[in-house]
């Protein structure tokens, strides 16, 4: 047996006789094996095991199943032999021969990270399998990168496969949607055969996250096992569910989608995005609080969990704007308590309406004709911070930039050019055009004092190519890698700035866009009774700090309904609060209202954007520190009123809370048994409960 490998209470060990791997984390363990052709096997995924009883599993696998042509459980799955399900890995090599045949060369540790590198026994193509393990977390890391020592075409590359241990049924739980709808919770029955859920627009996309959870059908919000993975890739990705008629179940996935082909010349080498999978044993809730606490610790950029308050602009001017109306509307943010006023689009160049002026980012000079400087200045002077929306890889025809560089936008020889939203997408995988996004953003960002910046991205990919290019498909990537590039240099140049990322609404919500952006803008429908299912969604996998939440107009814009300033601002609070109405409308009752809910979001928010969530159901969340409680319960009918209590949960039974607006004291066994009383019975009814731990 070899050394075993420690950090924190995260170990991996290695049993060389067994050829076997154990991935120990706090809650969980992960082995794998290779095989007598060196064919990487999985063993176990879910309760802790030591590594002798590791081996006893893996001993006791069969190398197939009577009766079946593919021996499944594979590691990673590859092209060739008996194996008919969806590979990880399909290459092409210049006789046409496909496929790869493994042998191993070795494996080694590194810190957290373990790397088993293997080459074809023929050919000159090599894989590593990476692995990794955060201290204090059960989340598995997983990637590869494939080194090509002759000509190859990569027709598809995965990141990772994960196997299920067999049972007797499999839900798959996942968001979907479509522009304001974002985040739609769906569970369903895994039927035998392959599901696909990919994106082919370039972006992550509205209609399907990129993550998956699955069960055996008995899995609950605070019980049951659940197996989950997520992507952190901001493209077209693939991940392919497979189910076989023998109980078993698994996934594989990657970037890029079918009908793609990446060449790797002689030397080239080929990295995939990291899939991250987590087991565990309590539910859907336990599932979230471990990917919340995983996102806020290994994935978000390093800062205090407190999102700042924002107002944007967008909701109460659109397209028309002017100097004097966005100092108006500073103003009367400022008297709420806003601390970072952000201005919307049209702001630049010729843009006074979406025909025009995407690329030239550079102060409207009939609306502003000194610039924004004074505004910004004006805005600190209220004591807010400045802000910016950019759709930095989108560019209109109706602009200096593309009259001057047509050749910049994704575009194929021959092929129309077609338009969307009057658009079309600059080419980041371009040097000159990162360089360009770089420079521009950077020197706005410091000559203004920018402290919030929204990052949108309007338009999916199409006739995505590079014209002369000797690997066009590879735009697919270098794309995404280039706005991964842009970000980083543009913090690294500006480390207190705020990244919100948009993507006409909830379009790109990610773990890779979330390692450089702070928060997600959740969605552009912002009827607070709409939200409340995205909102659900969304905290799935994503903690409540990087959902942006506006407070807005009522009646509302899209839906025309009605709701309470009071209601409105509940929702919103439950996630990262900004407000986007257009306060110039606002009766003197509402903000006073405002001005008064402002204040108690802000001695709420740090519970919200620092505590651990638990769902009280669809309509409830609660937010806990050691010391704190807040809770949020919606209703959206008067006809969906239930007599039911809302019962706490986490709470030490042993303790008491005192409510923070009524001050009645709470013992917490009542409050986990018995909990709070149900709603009034009125449509678009909330209610916030902020609990403080007393002494006895």
């Amino acid at each position: 047996m070899s050394p075993t490998h420690v950090w924190g209470i995260c170990v991996i060990t290695h049993h060389s006789e067994a050829r076997l791997w154990l991935l120990s984390t706090p809650g969980t363990s992960y082995a794998f094996r290779l095989d007598a052709d060196d064919v990487p096997r999985h063993v176990h995924w879910g309760r802790p095991l030591t590594l002798e009883q590791a081996v006893v599993i893996a001993a006791d696998l069969p190398t197939e199943d009577p009766g079946s042509d593919d021996p499944g459980g594979e590691e990673y799955v590859v092209e060739g032999g008996l194996r008919f399900g969806a590979p990880s890995l399909t290459v092409r090599f210049d006789d046409a021969v496909r496929g790869f045949e493994w042998r191993f060369i070795s494996h080694k540790v590194e810190d957290d990270r373990l790397t088993l590198s293997f080459t074809d026994r023929v050919r000159s193509l090599g894989i590593d399998l990476n692995y990794r393990i955060r201290d204090g977390h059960d989340q598995i890391e997983r990637w590869a990168v494939l080194t090509a020592g002759e000509p190859v075409d990569v027709l598809r590359f995965d990141s990772a496969a994960w196997t299920l241990p067999a049972r007797d049924d499999y839900r798959v739980s996942h968001v979907v949607g479509e522009w304001g709808r974002e985040f739609q919770l769906q569970r369903d029955r895994v039927p035998v055969g392959e599901t696909v859920f990919t994106s082919r627009l370039g972006i992550t996309g509205q209609h399907a996250g990129p993550w998956l959870m699955l069960d055996a059908q008995d899995a609950a919000e605070e019980h049951g096992e659940v197996w989950s993975a997520a992507l952190a890739w901001s493209g077209s990705r693939r991940i392919t569910l497979r189910r076989d008629p023998y109980g078993r179940a698994s996934w594989t996935g990657g970037f890029g989608h079918e009908g793609l082909v990446w060449k790797l010349r002689a030397g080239e080498r080929l990295e995939t995005p990291v899939f991250t999978g987590l087991y565990a044993p309590d539910g859907f809730g336990g599932t979230s609080r471990r990917w919340h606490a995983y996102v806020e610790r290994q994935v978000l950029p390093a800062r205090p969990a407190e999102r700042p308050l924002i107002f944007n602009s967008w909701e109460a001017t659109e397209f028309d704007i002017t100097e004097k109306q966005q100092t108006e509307l500073a103003e009367l943010a400022a008297g709420l308590g806003v601390e970072v006023f952000v201005v919307d689009d049209a702001w630049f160049g010729a843009r006074t309406s979406d025909m025009a002026g995407l690329g030239d980012w550079w102060p409207n000079p009939d609306r502003f004709p000194k610039g924004l400087g004074p505004l910004a200045d004006h805005v600190r002077a209220l004591g807010m911070g400045f802000g910016l929306w950019v759709e930095p890889e989108a560019v209109n025809p109706d602009s200096d930039l593309f009259r001057a560089h047509p050749d910049w936008i994704l575009c194929q020889d021959g092929r129309a050019r077609t338009q969307r939203r009057n658009q079309h997408v600059l080419n980041f995988a371009r040097r000159d055009v990162r360089e360009w996004a770089v420079d521009w953003l950077a020197r706005t960002v410091a000559e203004l004092d920018v402290v919030f910046l929204k990052w949108d991205m309007n338009r999916p990919f199409s006739e995505a190519g590079q014209p002369g290019a000797a690997d066009p498909d590879r735009v697919w990537i270098e794309h995404t890698r280039g706005v991964y590039e842009v970000m980083d240099r543009l913090r690294a140049t500006r480390p207190g700035l705020y990244l919100e990322s948009c993507a006409g609404g909830g379009g790109r919500a990610d773990l890779g866009v979330l390692a450089r952006a702070d928060q997600i803008w959740t969605s552009d429908n912002t009827d607070a009774a709409d939200r409340v299912a995205i909102q659900h969604g969304h905290c799935q996998l994503l903690p409540a700090r990087t959902m942006g939440a506006w407070v807005t107009d009522s009646p509302h814009s899209f839906t025309a309904r009605p709701t309470s300033v009071r209601y409105r601002f509940h929702v919103s609070m439950a996630g990262a609060m900004g407000i986007g109405g257009n306060l110039r409308n606002w009766s003197e009752e509402d903000l006073a209202w405002a001005r008064m809910l402002v204040e108690q979001y802000k001695r709420i928010r740090p519970v919200v954007h620092g505590g651990v969530q638990y769902r009280l159901g669809h309509d409830a969340v609660q937010y806990l520190t050691e010391d704190e409680v807040v809770v949020f319960q919606f209703q959206p009918s008067a006809l969906a009123r239930s007599v039911a209590r809302t019962r706490l949960k986490g709470l030490d039974p042993d303790a008491r809370y005192q409510d923070e607006a009524t001050g009645a004291v709470h013992e917490g066994a009542v409050l986990l048994s018995h909990g709070l009383p149900p709603l009034l019975s009125f449509d678009w009814t909330s209610e916030l409960v902020h609990l403080k731990r007393v002494p006895r």
